[in-house]
């Protein structure tokens, strides 16, 4: 669990840095480090950028994989917890 809350707070933060950065024409985070922050179990921290900073929902490489991995890894966390006690 320390794990996931860890690892969704780094994700929230990397989007809403490139969010900040892209604002000023500034380096930006590469879309496979987003994405993959999100597949070690950031996508509730990703969810949570995209909407509330309003980034990269405008791009289907986000829309579509982001939420299906939020899924899946809901999916995955009620059978880990609930069935490999």
């Amino acid at each position: 669990i320390i794990y996931l809350l860890i690892i969704n707070l780094i994700t929230l933060i990397v989007f809403s840095l490139d969010k900040l950065k892209a604002k000023n024409n500034k380096w930006r985070i590469s879309e496979n480090i987003l994405l993959l922050f999100s597949i070690l179990g950031g996508s509730s921290g990703a969810l949570v950028a995209m909407v509330l900073f309003k980034h990269k929902t405008n791009k289907l490489k986000f829309t579509i994989p982001i939420p299906l991995t939020f899924i899946i890894h809901r999916i995955l966390e009620i059978y880990i917890f609930n069935y490999l006690k």
